[in-house]
């Protein structure tokens, strides 16, 4: 990627309720759950700023003055908060209000509970190597059903040989997950006039143009979804250091 290309901005996404995770969230937002001593939402911004992205813009709604007072003792990357507090915009609605912040160029999107045991790579630094702008307008990291942890669906997307997607039939299953993590071009925000929707929209109107690509995780994806799975998500990251001492 030429040096003007960098992907140097992100998003990360921190105003949901948390539904699943109560009644652990009933006092606190889930970005601040904390597992293996840090915040969720702390694991996704150390994780962005040793790929060197610079700024995040962080979208707060539910429980949005304890994320607020979190994030003021972060130095990297710089944050800009997105305040959601008036609507429920959803993820789509949230990244589209957050564009003026985000900027005219892609950005990665990031799922504040999104959290995972690296492989030998940086996941984010390998996403943002693949992107190729001529030919993508989303570009996925996905998680292989078979080395995640915590999830018992059908998957979501095949990934195809030459790096593009295709949904998981309704009656089927697919082989890779959606990981919570993505680069998406702005552009393809235009002509929605939608406030709240997902960002599902966004992904089936880039796969309907050939332009929606996937990158496989390298490593243990961990879905945090309820207080059980963070419990084993926690086990897990334990029993790794055990392995390892």
């Amino acid at each position: 990627m030429a040096r003007e290309d960098k992907i140097n901005t992100a998003m990360v996404l921190a105003a949901g309720f948390g539904t699943r995770m109560r009644p652990i969230t009933d006092t606190i937002p889930k970005p601040l759950v904390r597992l293996d001593g840090r915040a969720l939402i702390d694991h996704a911004l150390d994780r962005l700023a040793e790929a060197e992205i610079t700024r995040s813009v962080v979208n707060v709604h539910y429980l949005a003055d304890l994320i607020e007072a979190h994030l003021q003792g972060r130095l990297t990357p710089e944050i800009v908060v997105s305040d959601e507090r008036d609507a429920v915009l959803e993820t789509g609605g949230g990244v589209a209000r957050a564009l003026p912040l985000l900027g005219p160029h892609p950005f990665i999107v990031h799922n504040s509970d999104s959290v995972w045991k690296d492989g030998g790579r940086s996941n984010i630094a390998a996403l943002t190597s693949a992107w190729e702008p001529h030919r993508m307008d989303v570009l996925l990291l996905l998680a292989r059903r078979d080395r995640s942890l915590g999830y018992d669906g059908r998957g979501d997307y095949t990934l195809c040989e030459d790096g593009r997607l295709a949904r998981r039939p309704s009656e089927g299953e697919a082989a890779h997950v959606y990981a919570g993590v993505s680069i998406l071009n702005p552009a393809l925000f235009d002509g929605i006039a939608d406030r709240a929707f997902s960002l599902n929209r966004i992904f089936d109107k880039a796969m309907a143009q050939g332009r929606l690509f996937g990158v496989e995780l390298d490593g243990t994806w961990m879905h945090v979804g309820t207080p059980e799975a963070l419990a084993d998500a926690e086990r897990f990251l334990n029993e790794g250091r055990r392995r390892t001492a």
